[in-house]
């Protein structure tokens, strides 16, 4: 493949359910979309790596032995770590001019940046002439996002995006990497995914305030079961210890989202196997409800979207995904329906908070995908 121009993507996601149970010792089940980052990519027989947009006016060239030079340069940083980090673990890296084109909405939750990240280890793998560890590409786009961009994200993101599988979610442990892929048969339904366009805030601090409450009740429940993390415990388990956690404020509610959430996704995966839409549905909507009283990351707008498409008649389910407080909402609905549900939501959702929200028409696809032009 060293000679060809080649066109390679990786899928930005969507969290189907499972949300902030990650840093729990939960599983998640994410789906790649067939929103995603593709890179036109060519071998240019120099020492540098040449990146250009097609949005985007800037150029900017890489030094291939300074790559770790490009921290915090707009644009180019998400590129340089995959680069970085991918070359750092040993892989060849060959001079190439490399055009993205993403049409993962950026800020949107969905995974914009995982998509470039997992796109540009691709590619660069391909030019190199390397067959592609999808779940190596994974970590090291992690990796860079972490310690190249100094986002401190979970796994779940990049391995999406690697090792998506079209008409199927991943069912992922987290914690061991363990997955299954679980088929996503939505029959005369389809997936429609909402943005709030609710302006940037700083969830930084929400986030890690939930992190800190987490470790609390597993601190106190480590007393009355001998449990390694939250998703050890059952709901009827936790029900019985958890008066351990009385007199803490909020670390009751928070560690019972993180418990019910766990079996939700639990049940979410067997209702998907027997093709139950309308559990899944239930499920859905459940979790919204646990997030927004329970965990309390959802806010008014996610509120408003999520209300306005529940009470829509072909719709089965929605919820809130991603660390909320912004982003968007994943809804199942009927096909012959989704017209006037994206109008009404629409409708609705401006009366109550001002503006329009955004909708994406997304299939479940596979992740990465590799083509000789």
């Amino acid at each position: 493949m060293k000679d060809h121009t080649l066109r390679v993507s990786a899928a930005g996601r969507v969290n189907l359910i499972g949300e902030h149970v990650d840093y729990c010792g939960g599983k998640v089940m994410p789906a790649a979309l067939s929103l995603k980052n593709t890179i036109f990519a060519r071998p240019n027989g120099t020492d540098k790596i040449n990146l250009a947009w097609t949005d985007i006016p800037a150029r900017i060239s890489l030094d291939i032995a300074r790559l770790h030079e490009y921290k915090g340069v707009k644009y180019a940083d998400y590129p340089a770590g995959s680069a970085y980090f991918w070359q750092q673990a040993g892989h060849e890296i060959v001079g190439c001019d490399l055009l993205y084109d993403c049409t993962v909405p950026f800020g949107s939750g969905l995974s914009s940046s995982a998509a470039i990240e997992v796109s540009t280890i691709a590619a660069l793998a391909a030019l190199a002439g390397e067959k592609l560890d999808n779940v190596e590409a994974a970590l090291v786009a992690q990796k860079a996002e972490r310690e190249y961009t100094g986002v401190n994200c979970g796994i779940m993101d990049q391995y999406a995006s690697a090792c998506g599988k079209k008409d199927h979610a991943i069912l992922l442990d987290c914690a061991t990497l363990a997955r299954e892929y679980v088929p996503l048969r939505l029959g005369d339904h389809t997936l429609v995914i909402a943005n709030c366009n609710k302006p940037h805030s700083l969830v930084t601090s929400k986030y890690n305030e939930r992190r800190a409450e987490t470790e609390r009740a597993l601190a106190l429940l480590k007393t009355k079961a001998d449990i390694n993390c939250l998703a050890d415990l059952t709901p009827d388990e936790f029900a019985r210890i958890a008066p351990v956690l009385d007199g803490e404020g909020k670390v009751k509610e928070r560690a019972r989202h993180v418990v019910e959430e766990c079996d939700r996704v639990r049940r979410a995966a067997g209702a998907m196997k027997r093709g139950d839409i309308a559990l899944l549905g239930e499920l859905l909507n459940a979790s919204h409800a646990s997030l927004r009283d329970l965990y309390e990351v959802t806010g008014d707008e996610l509120d408003a979207l999520a209300a306005a498409a529940q009470a829509h008649p072909a719709c089965v389910g929605s919820r809130m995904t991603g660390a909320g407080f912004g982003g968007c909402t994943v809804s199942i609905v009927k096909k012959d329906g989704a017209d006037d549900f994206r109008r009404t939501v629409s409708q609705k959702y401006e009366q109550a908070i001002g503006y329009e929200p955004s909708f994406y028409d997304c299939t479940v696809e596979d992740g990465v995908i590799v083509e000789a032009l």
